[in-house]
């Protein structure tokens, strides 16, 4: 029997970790601590059941309430972790490959934003010249894989 194993780390790549076992349930919340926390509609996140090992550096956190503690990354603030009496559960985006992480419940659907049912029948950007421009960027973003060694390139302003 095969053992998985899954990686991921924040944008930056100063915080990288490595999952050794399953994973539990994906999920959405739309608490709006998450919302704050993720900058966006809601915190999609999956739960740990196996062991976590941090390869590089480790999530700061902020005590978001009595029980809660929110990781991120210190270094670019992305949003790693949600610490719970429970256990444990990583940002979904933070995995190096996500492909088979979509959310199977919502939690806190009462307080989800009211439009959110709708976003995904907006109309969609799809000019050509506009990701050809995209493709141009240069990117100091980690790549989705571990690295020996990834210097911090972002700018500190």
């Amino acid at each position: 029997m095969t053992e998985t194993v899954r990686t991921g780390g924040c944008q930056c790549g100063a915080v990288r970790f490595r999952i050794r076992g399953e994973l539990g349930r994906p999920s959405i919340c739309h608490c709006r601590m998450c919302q704050k926390q993720f900058g966006g509609f809601f915190g999609p996140l999956v739960t740990v059941k196996g062991e976590t090992e941090w390869t590089r550096d480790e999530p700061s956190y902020f005590q978001s309430s009595i029980n809660i503690a929110r990781g991120f990354c210190k270094q670019c603030g992305t949003p790693l972790t949600y610490k719970h009496p429970g256990g444990l559960e990583i940002a979904i985006g933070t995995f190096d490959d996500r492909s088979d992480l979509a959310p199977q419940i919502q939690v806190n659907y009462g307080s989800r934003n009211p439009w959110v049912e709708t976003i995904f029948s907006a109309p969609v950007h799809d000019d050509p010249d506009y990701y050809s421009q995209q493709e141009s960027i240069i990117s100091f973003q980690h790549p989705d894989h571990d690295t020996e060694n990834w210097p911090a390139h972002g700018l500190k302003l």
